[in-house]
């Protein structure tokens, strides 16, 4: 796990956000295809195939995860509601050098949690230290989802589904102060994948316990 490194690759030109489902995304070929790999304990019999991919320019970051699923539900359709309960895939990142990270939680219908949070010891309200992202900042956060909004009914059968998003580093700059990435810097974060209490995947492990708040888990992300 120590030498786990995902490279975020530049590029000139933004990729395509369109959620596709079956076909190659346009403007995503030189993005490194990351895999969801680890799995705990806890998480029985089902692990959903999850791939992740991520790229840069000078103004964003941009994500995409492409999911093949079972038992699919979306029923938090809130900002910040718990879509940790829905299936959901993550991205924790904690942006160099300080002690700070945002966990971007976005269920198969397209709604997102986002905190910002510096010490993640566990307190009946949550954390330490930590609040949520200022919605007008959470807002300009650009996500699109194949799947519908909600999905009450849980479908059984295996479906593949994406969540692609735009995130602006403007946002990183509003919450900690004036941040910008370059070719060589190096951040780090890790990439999950949940739904419910059926399964818990990972692309950094974080061991026995079952907590997605482990900074010190996190892995190098190299921005090429």
């Amino acid at each position: 796990m120590k030498n786990q490194v995902y490279t975020i690759h530049r590029v000139a030109k933004a990729p395509s956000l369109e959620p596709t489902v079956g076909v190659p995304a346009k403007g995503w070929e030189k993005a490194e295809i990351g895999t969801i790999a680890k799995w705990h304990k806890r998480s029985e019999n089902i692990r959903p195939t999850t791939y992740f991919r991520a790229l840069y320019d000078a103004h964003n970051i941009y994500v995409r995860f492409d999911v093949m699923d079972s038992f699919v539900k979306v029923v938090h359709t809130h900002l910040n509601d718990s879509v940790c309960l829905d299936s959901c895939v993550e991205f924790f990142v904690q942006p160099a050098p300080g002690p700070t990270y945002f966990n971007f939680e976005i269920n198969a219908g397209g709604t997102m949690l986002l905190y910002r949070i510096t010490d993640p010891t566990r307190t009946s309200s949550g954390f330490v230290d930590f609040a949520k992202v200022p919605e007008e900042w959470a807002k300009q956060v650009e996500i699109y989802h194949s799947m519908p909004k909600k999905v009450v009914k849980p479908i059984q059968e295996p479906i593949a589904w994406s969540v692609v998003y735009r995130i602006p580093i403007a946002l990183f700059t509003a919450c900690l102060g004036e941040c910008s990435v370059k070719k060589g810097d190096e951040w780090r974060g890790n990439f999950y994948k949940c739904g419910g209490s059926e399964h818990y995947g990972m692309w950094s492990d974080v061991g026995a316990a079952l907590n997605f708040h482990q900074p010190k888990k996190f892995a190098k992300l190299v921005f090429g």
